[in-house]
């Protein structure tokens, strides 16, 4: 069944973009972007399930997701879209325009390929559930907490963007072991062999710093998206987005 998405949007008239953010995001991450964007197009930023301000469910799938943003189309009287993906977002972006081509007016894929990834974020995620709560006065208990399980202080802070406190003290508003149980549906990217090619314009934007799309994943890419085109970004990793924003925006051509 799908879920009903948590989305911000930006703009009010305009060609339809809608942004898919990646694991541990949320729509929040794509605020700057997203307002760019919103000068001269209507952008819908969702809460992926399991994410952000959208509902908790026990799995994730990608064509479960795929047919949340399907169903939010359908809600917003929406019928196609340009859709951005990034990461999680991309696979979930891939799957809707290979099951649904006719929703996908054009195809944005971020730092992602549609093949199984090598990016096992199961030790964040452990790291994450194991963090003592109760213990956590401020933000900056948590990340003194993290240190020695997340080095990397770029994705301490990414992760604690997930930390939401309230008057009962701080929890984590995403849904924590429904993403670690459903990891292994995550690494993977589901191809039905009957699958026809998705027939539209597509664009692969990947960070030159990043692995996360060689040059083995262009096969793959160019069978299931015959008008790709594979856009390597300078200067940027996997969060091209974030560390590129003006060179992103310039080659997501919108």
């Amino acid at each position: 069944m799908a879920v009903a998405l948590s989305y911000k949007s930006e703009g009010a008239a305009g060609p339809i973009v809608v942004i898919l953010h990646g694991l541990l995001g949320s729509s929040a991450n794509w605020r700057g972007i997203a307002r760019k964007l919103g000068e001269t197009h209507r952008v819908y930023s969702l809460d992926l399930r399991n994410h952000g301000a959208s509902p908790h469910v026990d799995t994730m799938s990608y064509p479960a997701m795929a047919d949340d943003v399907r169903a939010f189309l359908d809600d917003h009287a929406i019928d196609a879209a340009t859709v951005v993906g990034h990461s999680m977002g991309g696979k979930t972006a891939m799957c809707l325009a290979l099951d649904a081509p006719a929703r996908v007016r054009r195809l944005v894929v971020v730092d992602i390929a549609p093949t199984v990834s090598r990016h096992d974020h199961g030790p964040t995620l452990a790291a994450m559930a194991s963090l003592d709560l109760q213990r956590v006065a401020r933000r900056a208990d948590a990340e003194t907490m993290l240190e020695a399980s997340i080095p990397d202080a770029a994705m301490r802070m990414f992760v604690l963007q997930n930390l939401a406190s309230s008057g009962a003290g701080f929890a984590w508003r995403i849904n924590l072991a429904g993403i670690a149980d459903s990891m292994p549906a995550l690494l993977d990217f589901p191809v039905d062999p009957a699958a026809q090619p998705y027939p539209g314009p597509a664009r692969f934007l990947r960070g030159a710093d990043s692995d996360y799309v060689r040059p083995a994943d262009e096969t793959p890419i160019r069978v299931l998206f015959p008008r790709a085109e594979i856009v390597t970004i300078e200067g940027a990793g996997h969060w091209v987005h974030a560390e590129q924003p003006a060179r992103f925006l310039e080659a997501l051509g919108e």
